[in-house]
């Protein structure tokens, strides 16, 4: 498990941005307990081209293991392929959801759809994140705020109101019945 280096940090903070926003300092900077105290640093670090959110200290205690010997260790993000590029992974869910700048909550009659691996159409739109641009992260909610997935928006807002019911509002980018899908290689090293 090593640090990242300049680029890969750049590409990962760009990628997570795009669903965060400026939130994202919140995710780097230590976490503080309830007395005030600054408490816990996270930090990411990269095995096997996997990267991972983890505890500062728990990451200084890795590095006793040997590289071939540690599998996982902490909360995956994503990876980086083969050509640079990252990609998120849904196991990143409950990390970016709490910071998401943009929002989509859908219907219940929307859900099933969504998690079989399906785009959200207009007509399962129950309410959206005013003045939402095209082509930005956004993370789909259900209508009892619980975090299903995220995507990237189809269009803005205001061109969103004007689709047809069957119009794709958001294209998804991962969900939580990718848990269930791809269980044989989610986790696969």
């Amino acid at each position: 498990m090593r640090q990242l280096t300049q680029e890969e940090t750049k590409t990962l903070f760009s990628k997570i941005a795009n669903y965060t926003g400026r939130s994202l300092n919140q995710l780097i900077e230590p976490v503080q307990d309830a007395s005030g105290k600054p408490g816990e640093r996270y930090v990411f670090r990269i095995q096997n081209s996997r990267v991972y959110y983890v505890k500062e200290a728990i990451a200084n205690l890795a590095t006793s293991i040997a590289r071939p010997n540690l599998l996982s260790l902490g909360t995956c993000i994503g990876k980086f392929t083969k050509t640079g590029m990252f990609r998120i992974h849904i196991t990143a869910l409950d990390i970016i959801a709490p910071h998401a700048r943009y929002k989509v909550w859908i219907r219940p009659n929307g859900e099933m759809p969504f998690l079989y691996g399906g785009h959200v159409v207009k007509a399962h739109v129950g309410r959206w994140s005013e003045d939402c641009p095209e082509h930005q992260g956004v993370v789909v909610y259900s209508m009892n705020d619980t975090p299903l997935g995220f995507g990237v928006t189809a269009c803005s807002t205001a061109a969103a109101r004007k689709l047809d019911p069957t119009g794709i509002v958001t294209f998804r980018q991962g969900d939580v019945g990718e848990y269930l899908r791809e269980e044989d290689t989610l986790f696969a090293t």
